[in-house]
């Protein structure tokens, strides 16, 4: 089981699922939504995922139609994304995990976007847009 929470602790969850999968995306809307050079993501099975506290904190935002991403409205910490078209999966901020992971599976995508001033210097698998 894995537990995590927003930067105020209003907001906590639980993921019973494997998170073995990590994008670090690099598309313009990632960067703004963070405010940094790219955002950290695993995708995980809605089922899997319950917001055991704070609910009521949780704001929803559409930058791009058909796609909502969650945050704390107390202390502005993005929770995770959702695509209207798949219901059953979410894209957890692996930010707010309040415990270690150690995936398998992880790679950069959107790199065609990155911040001008981040440089990839990992061995990591980089793709242009969508990982494939």
């Amino acid at each position: 089981m894995h537990k995590g929470s927003c930067l105020c602790g209003k907001v906590k969850y639980e993921y019973r699922g494997e998170i073995d999968e990590v994008s670090m995306c690099h598309c313009k809307q990632c960067q703004k939504a963070q405010g940094s050079a790219f955002v950290a993501v695993a995708p995980i099975r809605s089922a899997d995922f319950s917001i055991t506290r704070g609910a009521e904190y949780l704001k929803e935002y559409r930058a791009t139609a058909g796609k909502v991403r969650v945050f704390c409205a107390e202390c502005g910490s993005p929770l995770y994304s959702a695509r209207d078209d798949l219901p059953e999966a979410k894209r957890l901020r692996l930010g707010t995990l309040d415990m270690p992971i150690t995936p398998s599976k992880r790679y950069h995508a959107w790199v065609s976007s990155k911040a001008e001033w981040f440089e990839l210097a990992d061995e990591l698998p980089k793709f242009p847009e969508f990982a494939l």
